[in-house]
């Protein structure tokens, strides 16, 4: 959006040189008036790098937030395993003996 707004703004001004080239202007002296479209013109261009600067700036960001989307759904299906194995590995009601902990073992094998 702010690129399709500087290259209108460009046409805009590409317009205002010809216009100023061609009627010229009571109120500012052609010097004056070149001058000023000089500042125009280097205003534009720093405009136009820092919007390339943050369209990588951004697109840096965004492969960031995917690998940590990807990363957090590992985590949390490692997080889901886990507490899935701590549930089957309590002992149920009764006191944890050998017999009951090689049967559990067994069962989880």
């Amino acid at each position: 959006e702010l690129e399709n707004q500087l290259t209108t703004k460009s046409k805009t001004l590409d317009e205002l040189k010809q216009s100023l080239a061609s009627d010229g202007s009571a109120e500012q002296t052609p010097e004056a008036q070149s001058l000023r479209i000089a500042e125009l013109c280097e205003m534009m261009d720093s405009i136009a790098n820092q919007v390339a600067q943050l369209k990588a700036s951004m697109q840096s960001i965004l492969e960031q937030w995917r690998a940590y989307d990807e990363i957090y759904a590992e985590v949390s299906l490692m997080t889901t395993r886990y507490l899935y194995c701590t549930d089957q590995c309590k002992p149920s009601g009764e006191e944890a003996s050998l017999e009951a902990l090689k049967k559990q073992v067994k069962t989880l094998q």
